[in-house]
């Protein structure tokens, strides 16, 4: 303990002292918690920029590629020689009978089926593909027309062999004479 006598304050001056003091841990708190934003703030966009800014040629060449459609998403596959999905909408391409993979009536018609998918997605792959807007064909089927790089896709399969021109009637892939 020590032998000298308290120092006597002056309440009104102890009063202003606490209120600066007040003041003070305020303002520090504020410029902390804007300090704490700021840099998450940077940190966010640091982040976003570096994210938006990647551009993976590779992974869009391969995002533009048509594929089977079992092989994963619907966007854009083929799903048989006469139908595809299309920006996630199925397209029955007109003019077209195609055989059946999944449902054909014999093992001839789904090879046949897999033939024409397998060619399908190859001639999407070989240029820019256009589908035109759905409409009736005479049949009452919901169909588009199609073309890759200027050319109609059901002339190009049907003169493959892998597909027949649709005549409203239900095709036999079976049969030994084709």
């Amino acid at each position: 303990m020590s032998d000298s006598p308290p120092v006597d304050i002056d309440p009104r001056k102890a009063r202003a002292l606490e209120a600066e003091a007040r003041k003070r841990e305020i303002r520090y708190g504020v410029l902390g918690v804007l300090a704490i934003a700021a840099v998450l703030a940077a940190v966010v966009i640091g982040i976003s920029a570096a994210t938006f800014s990647k551009y993976d040629p590779a992974a869009a060449a391969a995002a533009a590629r048509w594929g089977q459609c079992y092989n994963g998403d619907r966007t854009h596959c083929v799903l048989d020689g006469g139908s595809i999905y299309f920006e996630g909408d199925k397209v029955q391409i007109a003019g077209v009978a195609a055989p059946r993979i999944q449902g054909g009536a014999c093992d001839a018609e789904r090879s046949r089926g897999i033939d024409a998918a397998t060619r399908l997605a190859e001639l999407l792959n070989g240029g820019k593909v256009t589908v035109g807007a759905p409409f009736r064909d005479a049949y009452g089927r919901a169909v588009s027309k199609m073309q890759v790089g200027g050319q109609d896709v059901s002339e190009t399969m049907i003169s493959a062999d892998v597909v027949r021109r649709y005549d409203g009637d239900k095709q036999d892939w079976c049969s030994v004479s084709d």
